[in-house]
């Protein structure tokens, strides 16, 4: 863009619009923002890439006076930035109007039948605003007329391509998921009359579907430059690979191989009092069930491979594409049913072949398989036009699984709120305020932590101590036992002392506020006095408490 085509763009438009939003940012403005700042360049291109695209000017009031801005001092990292999250190019243009500094950020649109996310959330304009798109705005763009990658005819491939031994293991999944034909009905058809019941072949003709889910594994090059490849790494304690193999079509089959290689390992621990328990580290459900869908969501057209990663206590299942129902809470909280597939024809056949539950289903199983271990629940990360599934195979917080065992009738909602605690994420005020009413928290949000009465079903009474009356006393006793052995004690010695003491969900101005009033109380109480300055203190023990 030119400076003339600048100024034709003011001229023409007038005033802000869904594809045009002006920004002051006078000193600086977020490229990413976090989840619930939505004020910055990462939201605004997803709300203005889902209106078809559009511009974002930084250094421009409402009123269309320039005003000059220091943001984005580094144009390539906010570039990087942008298509690591978003798979998108965004262009930026810099002019010098009148001496002041203004950034025009064009933002392209969506693809056909696609959304872009912010935090696993699609945006949209309303007004000066950004809001959560509805779900009647989501279905049309995703029911856009797209063509399906997955059901698309290779061509000069033939019966040939098909591998014998996956059709047999096809035919027997086949057989248990439709038991209304005869199984040696079934067993008697041959190659073709096999693919055309199943619905791998297109007008009679071998698909996409067919050569990943049943294509020897040189049939792959048919697909090129497509790639239809799973990865299984194998990580130790530095994140160093210390193993891999790559496995390729069938799939039918490579499922298989790929959970071979996983070391599902016994884990054992105590469930209760009197009985330890022993059970694999990850259920075989869980893994093909996460597996499978990689499979049939991947988005092939981005010409990337599936990767499971195995590290020494979790799986992590790596697909390309968006999540389609946008967030997990969709999933798991409004009994979601899809009605759009981003490989329609792929995930038809694989729920033939009995490879997938429906969407939503077979998630909600995986959720409810990991609450029933007392393990945590699994963890999706939805950026980046990627999702990432994360199975931790242990228990993490033995709190947190003495709480699901002693409380059978809480709620996989609330389950879910107390998940991200344990793993030590932020959970939103009204997340914070439903636990609270129910009495599963204390503190003051954002440093929330575990209430007394479930400190008591947990058996995690040290970290209530902490926050509590019998915490401060503890703290004192510290004190006082320091002054028994030396003349005096400075700030700086007290802090080291405690800080560590005082419970890990406080900041540190927090704390220091804290041993402020600790200090404080035992002036009062007779119990120390300053022998130095108000600035640099010096306390020392005047009785015993």
């Amino acid at each position: 863009m030119t400076k003339q085509e600048f100024f034709d763009l003011l001229n023409i438009t007038g005033h802000e619009n869904e594809h045009l939003e002006f920004k002051e940012a006078k000193a600086s403005y977020s490229t990413l923002g976090d989840i619930n700042k939505r004020n910055c360049i990462y939201a605004y291109c997803v709300a203005l890439g889902n209106e078809l695209g559009g511009k974002l000017i930084l250094g421009m009031d409402n009123n269309k006076e320039i005003v000059g801005t220091n943001a984005c001092e580094n144009l390539e990292i906010v570039k990087k930035s942008i298509y690591e999250k978003l798979g998108i190019r965004i262009e930026i243009d810099v002019f010098n109007v009148d001496d002041k500094r203004v950034l025009v950020i064009k933002i392209p649109s969506r693809p056909v039948g696609g959304l872009l996310r912010f935090y696993g959330i699609p945006l949209m304009r309303i007004g000066e605003d950004l809001r959560d798109m509805d779900e009647q705005t989501q279905r049309n763009i995703l029911n856009e007329v797209k063509e399906d990658w997955s059901a698309k005819i290779v061509q000069n491939a033939t019966l040939d391509d098909i591998s014998d031994e996956a059709v047999l293991v096809a035919k027997e999944n086949f057989s248990i998921k439709n038991g209304r034909i005869p199984k040696r009905e079934i067993d008697e058809w041959d190659k073709f009359t096999f693919l055309k019941n199943a619905k791998l072949l297109k007008n009679g003709k071998i698909t996409n579907t067919a050569i990943i889910l049943l294509g020897k594994p040189e049939s792959r090059d048919l697909l090129s430059p497509y790639v239809a490849q799973i990865t299984w790494m194998l990580l130790d304690s530095k994140g160093d690979t210390v193993d891999y193999q790559h496995f390729y079509p069938p799939f039918i089959l490579s499922v298989s191989g790929v959970y071979s290689k996983i070391r599902n390992l016994k884990y054992r621990y105590i469930k209760n009092d009197l009985f330890p328990e022993e059970i694999d580290k990850y259920d075989p459900y869980l893994i093909r069930e996460a597996l499978n869908n990689c499979i049939a969501h991947q988005d092939y057209e981005k010409c990337s491979r599936i990767n499971v990663i195995e590290k020494e206590d979790r799986l992590i299942f790596e697909n390309a594409g968006s999540f389609i129902p946008g967030t997990v809470e969709n999933v798991i909280e409004k009994g979601y049913h899809s009605i759009v597939y981003r490989n329609k024809f792929l995930a038809e056949a694989m729920l033939g072949l009995n490879m997938i539950d429906t969407v939503g289903r077979g998630i909600r199983k995986m959720f409810m398989l990991q609450k029933e271990r007392l393990f945590p629940l699994p963890d999706y990360d939805l950026d980046n036009e990627r999702v990432k599934l994360e199975i931790i195979g242990s228990v993490i917080d033995k709190n947190y699984a003495q709480l699901l065992l002693n409380n059978r009738d809480i709620s996989l909602r609330h389950i879910m709120y107390l998940d991200k605690l344990q793993k030590g994420k932020n959970i939103s005020k009204q997340e914070a305020d439903e636990l609270r009413r129910l009495q599963y928290i204390e503190g003051r949000y954002p440093n929330i932590y575990i209430s007394a009465s479930i400190a008591e079903t947990t058996n995690e009474k040290s970290e209530y101590l902490k926050h509590s009356i019998f915490g401060n006393r503890y703290c004192e006793d510290i004190i006082i036992k320091t002054l028994k052995e030396v003349s005096f004690v400075d700030r700086r010695t007290i802090n080291d002392l405690l800080l560590n003491n005082l419970p890990k969900s406080l900041t540190r101005e927090q704390k220091n506020k804290k041993i402020s009033n600790i200090l404080h109380r035992m002036h009062e109480r007779g119990i120390i006095s300053n022998i130095g300055t108000r600035q640099t203190p010096k306390w020392v023990l005047v009785r015993n408490k």
